[in-house]
């Protein structure tokens, strides 16, 4: 049986499976009996990848068929500053399970960046988890929280955009009817703070990911940074999830996920 490895961001670990990424993340979503349930997020890492950090020569001891033949469902490898340790080239695609184990794989491809200065909502994923608003466009976002000359950096982060509406460009009018986030009166504040005082360019708006992380509100797509560059994961247009990816969606539309 194949070996695989999986780099997940909630909770950040590094897991050896048997289980092709389709079948892991029905299973690190719902578990073996279905009792339990939880999101998910995680990359498939390149079988090329080489570490002095994480025990890799423990892998084909570990990982292997249980005594009646059933592949192993998850080894860890890891579980502390995994993405930090995984350089992006060998990240390959990045795959989000939603609560009942629907899966929606995303290939590494170019992202539109936005035309129109405006305010931006991130949610950091790991190894940071803050939810916060800026005024930095995604790349700019993501060289500056790992610019190592900066007194509070990391070595590599993963994060998404999320939707605004017209709170991008107008914090005290716009509407947010369609925005399910709690307290928006106090993210008009934040966003009105770093829009009116250029000094200050990160303001955070909730310290850890909040239970209210739903799919349908990333808006252009998933994000990992270092110093040596960036690498964006797309969000498929609506009408693509709709035609393409309609298992997936509707499983997103129904548990507002």
């Amino acid at each position: 049986m194949k070996t695989h490895l999986y780099l997940s961001l909630i909770p950040e670990s590094l897991v050896a499976s048997m289980l092709p990424p389709e079948e892991f993340g029905a299973y690190y979503a719902t578990g073996t009996q279905q009792l339990s349930r939880g999101q998910a997020i995680f990359f498939e890492v390149s079988p090329e990848i080489r570490s002095d950090y994480f025990p890799m020569d423990e892998i084909d001891k570990r990982c292997v068929p249980h005594p009646d033949g059933r592949p192993r469902k998850s080894t860890y490898i890891g579980v502390y500053r995994v993405l930090e340790h995984v350089p992006r080239e060998f990240l390959g695609k990045l795959y989000l399970v939603t609560a009942d184990g629907k899966v929606l794989g995303l290939d590494p491809g170019e992202t539109p960046q936005s035309k129109k200065a405006g305010l931006h909502l991130y949610q950091e994923l790991c190894p940071l988890r803050p939810r916060v608003v800026t005024t930095l466009e995604p790349h700019a976002f993501g060289r500056k929280l790992t610019d190592r000359r900066q007194p509070v950096s990391v070595e590599r982060i993963a994060y998404c955009d999320l939707r605004l509406d017209e709170l991008a460009e107008d914090p005290e009018n716009g509407k947010a009817d369609d925005l399910p986030y709690a307290n928006i009166a106090h993210l008009r504040d934040c966003l009105k703070l770093v829009r009116d005082h250029p000094d200050k360019q990160i303001k955070t708006v909730i310290r850890t990911l909040p239970e209210d992380f739903f799919y349908r509100t990333v808006l252009n797509g998933f994000y990992v940074a270092d110093a040596s560059g960036l690498t964006s994961y797309p969000m498929p247009a609506l009408e693509r999830l709709e035609r393409d990816h309609y298992e997936w969606w509707r499983s997103v539309v129904a548990s507002l996920c």
